[in-house]
């Protein structure tokens, strides 16, 4: 009978416990601090919360990008008193209250996507469009003026809105 059984999982396409263990284990392995580059150029970064993981993330970022995250960073750290930071879902994530987040960017091949969850309620409000109703984007490109102090003022009153829960 247990070689009628094998029979049908083999014809069912399933595999016994051993084998699908050892497919999990075959293949190449990463490289010990190698960042994998998503679609567009966006870093791998596992999930995590604090300071390291978005630093990594930043770190990660390719070419001109780079120096753009630290900037991003910079102003709102300056601006956002004990600002909360984490990674998910390879983005950085910026809020206030805990599990509560504000802020977010993300990598393009040819920009960087900043993302205000209540963007619809800042003034002026960011020019970018979402599906989502209150989201708003600003999309950096490295050959375009940034205005540092209308991004700092952004994340000044998005810091003061409740959070998006994720």
């Amino acid at each position: 009978m247990a070689a009628k059984t094998s029979a049908k999982s083999a014809k069912a396409g399933t595999r016994p416990a051993t084998d699908a263990k050892k497919t999990r284990q075959s293949g190449p392995k990463p490289q010990s601090g190698e960042v994998v580059l998503l679609s567009g150029g966006n870093p791998q970064i596992p999930k995590g919360f604090g300071d390291e993981p978005v630093q990594a993330y930043i770190a990660a970022m390719p070419g001109w990008k780079s120096d753009l995250g630290r900037r991003l960073d910079t102003i709102i750290d300056r601006t956002v008193a004990d600002v909360s930071k984490a990674v998910k879902w390879n983005s950085p994530l910026y809020g206030v209250e805990s599990g509560s987040w504000f802020l977010s960017f993300h990598c393009f091949t040819r920009y960087v996507k900043v993302t205000f969850f209540k963007g619809t309620s800042l003034n002026p409000v960011p020019p970018g469009t979402s599906k989502h109703p209150e989201v708003r984007y600003l999309d950096i490109y490295e050959d375009r003026p940034f205005d540092e102090a209308q991004f700092a003022d952004w994340v000044k009153q998005a810091s003061q809105l409740p959070g998006e829960k994720m």
